[in-house]
């Protein structure tokens, strides 16, 4: 088959056929007499799956489940991808709890369900899913304004804190600017909570649509290892 075939039939050009095949993302090529390239059906299936799996999954996983396949390491391959959705899910989860401590009282259910009203650094840590180091850059960064235990010197997080970790790790997985995420924790800390709902009601739409993404490059994915695994 033609790149010329291949590309008009994906709707892409053929120098990024080429930049693919420059990329190790799919099989040696082979060359006619008269030096060009042919494709066969199954660097077809290699092209469409890496269409479909780059906008939800990215291009450093792509390349490494593909280079996986071409290696006939299709189980560590899915399993890659089974991560990278995973992650996913934990991050939707995630998302909706900061919609929830931004919308309803669960918030205070932090608070008095507790035996006393802070937590340490790590319990924020477990509660929020985000690691310490990157509390304390926050708070170094002056997203996070932390108040001390004045005997130990020991940050002590409360309940609101929790909110703006969880908010500030949703824009910083969004790729916001750090200026942005000044602003909206600046409104959040004012109680100006609609646009701060907003933006967090966005990042679950967002992650609603790499799912989708997800969904459809793990579709082309199947059907590349039926064809080359003989599922």
């Amino acid at each position: 088959m033609r790149p010329i075939d291949i590309a008009r039939r994906l709707n892409i050009s053929t120098s990024t056929l080429r930049n693919y095949e420059s990329l190790g993302l799919v099989p040696p090529v082979p060359r006619a007499a008269n030096g060009y390239r042919v494709y066969t059906e199954e660097h077809v299936a290699y092209f469409e799956c890496i269409r479909a799996m780059i906008p939800g999954f990215g291009i450093p996983i792509t390349r490494e489940v593909v280079r996986k396949l071409q290696k006939q390491e299709v189980d560590e391959a899915l399993w890659l991808v089974n991560e990278q959705q995973a992650l996913l899910h934990r991050e939707k989860v995630l998302t909706e709890k900061t919609i929830r401590l931004l919308e309803t009282d669960e918030l205070d259910k932090l608070e008095w369900n507790r035996k006393r009203k802070w937590m340490t650094i790590g319990e924020a840590s477990r509660e929020t899913g985000v690691p310490s180091s990157s509390i304390r850059h926050w708070e170094r960064e002056g997203l996070l304004s932390l108040p001390r235990d004045p005997e130990n010197g020991y940050r002590r997080l409360y309940p609101s804190h929790i909110r703006q970790i969880l908010m500030i790790r949703i824009l910083r997985n969004a790729d916001y600017p750090i200026h942005v995420i000044r602003q909206v924790m600046k409104e959040l800390g004012h109680n100006h909570l609609e646009n701060v709902r907003k933006v967090a009601r966005d990042s679950l739409v967002r992650l609603n649509d790499i799912n989708r993404c997800q969904m459809l490059g793990v579709h082309y994915l199947y059907r590349l290892c039926c064809l080359i695994s003989n599922w």
